[in-house]
């Protein structure tokens, strides 16, 4: 089993079949347009470009289970983060990644990585998190903005927290691509 084994919507409410994504590496990453991490989504945008014509996708799954923190429906968070931040990698339709209602795909991820590559920035993170959020596993997502680095092939390679900005991983999925 691997993510080409998963479909989901985009945020038109159309089945998207993961294996359209066969043959690049990936960064799966649950978000949120009212937190104090929304402008990752900046940086998102600058690896995408950086790296989209060697094989590499960012796809977007907005989650509006941390304090609420994407509240609006799949068209307002599309207009909010092209006109805001300029995105171009794909948007998905708003999911739970945690809980009774865990999309299969992050459930999936979940089992594949149970725990984030941590650091000192992502432990005092997890830290100020904890205290806003029930977290109920180790293997819980923490907060919006999780990251999980797929390879060409469609396995799992890495979790990262909330806390790694998406710039701290331009090495590892330069290690994907060549």
């Amino acid at each position: 089993m691997n993510i080409y084994d998963f479909t989901v919507k985009d945020n038109k409410g159309n089945d998207v079949s993961l294996k359209e994504y066969q043959g690049k590496a990936l960064l799966i990453v649950n978000t949120a347009t009212k937190c104090g991490l929304t402008p990752q989504y900046e940086e998102l945008e600058n690896i995408y470009q950086k790296f989209k014509d060697r094989g590499f996708e960012v796809l977007d799954f907005p989650c509006n289970q941390f304090l609420k923190q994407a509240p609006g429906s799949d068209e307002e968070i599309e207009s909010f983060c092209t006109l805001k931040y300029n995105t171009t990698f794909p948007r998905f339709s708003k999911i739970d990644v945690n809980g009774e209602n865990t999309h299969p795909l992050f459930k999936y991820l979940k089992s594949e990585k149970p725990k984030e590559l941590f650091d000192k920035k992502a432990a005092s993170f997890e830290k100020k998190v904890r205290l806003f959020n029930k977290i109920k596993s180790d293997s819980d997502i923490k907060w919006n903005f999780g990251k999980f680095l797929i390879d060409k092939s469609g396995n799992v390679v890495e979790r990262y927290s909330p806390a790694y900005v998406p710039e701290d991983l331009i090495n590892d999925i330069e290690n994907l691509l060549n």
